[in-house]
C-alpha cells in the first residue's frame, strides 16, 4: 500500500478517538491482511509486541512512575517548596521560582509530566493563588514547569527513547541535566518579568516569608533533608556505576516507601493496595502503547517508509540548520497531537537515522525529541498537562493555554540551544567517560 494512504489511514483512526494502542497494533497488521506476500504478518506482530516488553530497560517504566505516584500521596512536593521558598521567597517573583524549582526537584522524582503537575500543583497553585497571584497565571505556571518532569532525569520518556534507538539509558539521564536546568532558569526569566511587570502584594508576600523563615533553617532541612535526598540517590547511584536506571527505578521505589511510612507518616500501610491499583491503571496502558509500538515500528521499517521519508528529507534539504529545523517543526506538530511515549516509538526510527546523517549524536537528538514533546504537552488539542491542571483548578483548558504562550517562547527559546549547541546536552556524558 501507498505511504500517503497508510498514514491516512492512521491519523483517521487517531482522530476518531480510537485507543493508540488499537491503532498501533491495527496498523502493523494491515499491510500483510491486504497484501499476503507481504513479509510481516499478523503473527509476526504479535509476536513483536511481546518481545517488545521483553527489555530490562523497559522494566523502569512502571517502577519510576510508582515511585513517583507514592511520592506523590506522600506530599513530598511540600516539603521541597517550603526549603526553597526559605531562601528567594522574599524576591521578586521569589514564590513562582520556588515553584518552578520544585517542579525540577519534583521531576527528578517521578519522571513524570502530568505526575509532576498534579503533585506540585495540587499544593503550590492554592498557595499562590492565596498570596495574591491571579488564579489562571499561577495555574499557567505550574503547568509548563511540569514539563521539566520528562527532561530532568530521571525520565520515563528516555527509557523508552532509550528502547527504541538503542541508545545509553545512563548518557540520556545524563545528559538531561543542563537542558533541565537551561529551561527552567528561561521559564524563571519569564516569571519575574511577569511580576515585574504586573506587580504583587509584597505585604502578603512578606507575611508569609517571614512565616517561613520564623521555621528556622535548620528544621526546614531537617524536615525537607530525605525529600531533597531523593534524586541524589537515583541519579547518583546511576552515575556513580553503583546500578543501572531500572536498578535505581527500584531503589526508588523502596526509598519512598520508607520515607513516606516511616519519616514523614503521610502514607499508611492500608493505602498500599489502592496505590498499587492506581499505578497499575497508570502503566499498564503505558506498556500495551509502547508494545503495540514495538509491533508498528517493525511494520514501518519492513514498508521502508523510514528511508523513503529520510531520503525526500536530505534530498530535497541540504542544510544542516534546516533539516534539524524541519524535523523540530514535524515533532513539535507531532507533540500537540499524541501523547509524548507513542510519539518516541513512531518517529524515532524515521528521523533518527537523518539526525545520525547529518552528524548529530543520539543522546543529543533524544533529548531535542523530548524537549519538543514536552512542549506539545502543554499545547492543545492533546495538552495533558493542560487537562490535568484544569482539572484541578477548574480554569477553562484553552484559557490555561493561553497563558502558558509567554513561558512557552521562553521554553522554545531554550529548546533551539538545545537543538543547535549539542553540547548542551553531550558535555556531561563526555565528562563522565
Amino acid at each position: 500500500m501507498s505511504m500517503l494512504s497508510f498514514f491516512l489511514i492512521f491519523a483517521v483512526l487517531i482522530a476518531v478517538g480510537t485507543p493508540v494502542a488499537v491503532v498501533f497494533g491495527g496498523m502493523a497488521s494491515l499491510p500483510s491482511l491486504l497484501d499476503a506476500s507481504f513479509p510481516y504478518t499478523a503473527d509476526a506482530a504479535i509476536r513483536s509486541m511481546v518481545s517488545g516488553l521483553d527489555s530490562f530497560t523497559l522494566l523502569a517504566v512502571p517502577l519510576f512512575m510508582l515511585s513517583g505516584i507514592i511520592m506523590a500521596r506522600g506530599k513530598i512536593s511540600e516539603k521541597l517548596f517550603n526549603f526553597f521558598a526559605y531562601f528567594i521567597g522574599n524576591r521578586t517573583a521569589g514564590m513562582p521560582c520556588a515553584v518552578i524549582i520544585t517542579c525540577m526537584f519534583y521531576g527528578a522524582i517521578s519522571g513524570s509530566s502530568p505526575a509532576t503537575v498534579s503533585a506540585v500543583g495540587a499544593m503550590t497553585i492554592p498557595f499562590l493563588i492565596e498570596l495574591g497571584y491571579d488564579k489562571v497565571f499561577s495555574t499557567a505556571i505550574v503547568t509548563v514547569a511540569g514539563g521539566l518532569g520528562v527532561i530532568i532525569p530521571p525520565s520515563i520518556s528516555y527509557i523508552v527513547y532509550s528502547s527504541a534507538s538503542n541508545a545509553s539509558p545512563s548518557d540520556l539521564f545524563i545528559g538531561g541535566v543542563i537542558p533541565g536546568l537551561l529551561i527552567g532558569v528561561a521559564l524563571m526569566i519569564c516569571a519575574y518579568i511577569h511580576c515585574k511587570k504586573s506587580g504583587e502584594d509584597r505585604e502578603r508576600l512578606k507575611a508569609n516569608y517571614e512565616k517561613i523563615r520564623s521555621m528556622g533553617l535548620f528544621p526546614l532541612f531537617k524536615e525537607s533533608f530525605f525529600a531533597l535526598l531523593t534524586p541524589v540517590i537515583i541519579l547518583g547511584s546511576i552515575y556513580g556505576g553503583i546500578a543501572s536506571p531500572t536498578e535505581a527505578a527500584a531503589i526508588s521505589v523502596i526509598y519512598a516507601l520508607l520515607i513516606s511510612l516511616f519519616v514523614y507518616k503521610t502514607l499508611k500501610v492500608g493505602e498500599l493496595v489502592s496505590l498499587l491499583v492506581e499505578g497499575s491503571k497508570t502503566y499498564v496502558n503505558i506498556l500495551f502503547i509502547i508494545s503495540a509500538a514495538t509491533a508498528f515500528g517493525r511494520a514501518l521499517t519492513m514498508l521502508r517508509y523510514p528511508q523513503i521519508i529520510s531520503e525526500g528529507i536530505l534530498g530535497s534539504i541540504s542544510s544542516k540548520v534546516m533539516v534539524i529545523l524541519v524535523i523540530n517543526l514535524i515533532l513539535l506538530v507531532f507533540g500537540m497531537l499524541l501523547d509524548n511515549i507513542p510519539n518516541i516509538m513512531i518517529l524515532t526510527p524515521i528521523f533518527l537515522p537523518i539526525a545520525q546523517s547529518i552528524g548529530m549524536d543520539p543522546v543529543h537528538f533524544g533529548i531535542m525529541m523530548t524537549a519538543n514533546l514536552a512542549i506539545g504537552m502543554v499545547t492543545p488539542p492533546m495538552g495533558i498537562n493542560l487537562y490535568v491542571a484544569s482539572s484541578m483548578t477548574g480554569v477553562p483548558v484553552l484559557k490555561i493555554a493561553k497563558a502558558t504562550i509567554p513561558f512557552l517562547i521562553a521554553f522554545f527559546i531554550a529548546l533551539l540551544c538545545i537543538a543547535f549547541v549539542p553540547q548542551v546536552s553531550l558535555l556531561l556524558p563526555e565528562l563522565a567517560k
